[in-house]
């Protein structure tokens, strides 16, 4: 039904940029509110950024000011820009939707910023 590719990861030094994406099989862009999650080995998975289908934006406070999302619905992808890179952004970063009540997410991107 609903297919979530994410890449972009990679190592890098703190201070440094990425920009994350996340490519979608169907059309679900339009119509559905989109968000990027962070896991660390161990830790709790915790919501990073939310883009709804309008555009609106909203961030965790950890990340306010240094991350962007942003989304192309015509190519039904979402996007996470990354700068001011900090050792505890390390993680592995996923995207996620929620579609007829199913959550959907996908296999994740490693993100690994060096001090």
């Amino acid at each position: 039904q609903v297919q979530l590719v994410e890449s972009g990861g990679g190592l890098v030094q703190a201070g440094g940029s990425l920009r994350l994406s996340c490519a979608a099989s169907g059309s679900i862009f339009s119509g559905n509110t989109m968000d990027w999650y962070r896991q660390v080995s161990g830790k709790q998975r915790e919501l990073v950024a939310v883009i709804s289908s309008g555009g609106s934006t909203n961030y965790a406070d950890s990340v306010k000011g240094r991350f962007t999302i942003s989304r192309d619905n015509a190519k039904s992808t979402v996007y996470l820009q990354m700068n001011s890179l900090k050792p505890e952004d390390t993680a592995v970063y996923y995207c996620h939707v929620i579609v007829r009540y199913m959550n959907y997410w996908g296999k994740g991107t490693l993100v690994t910023v060096s001090s």
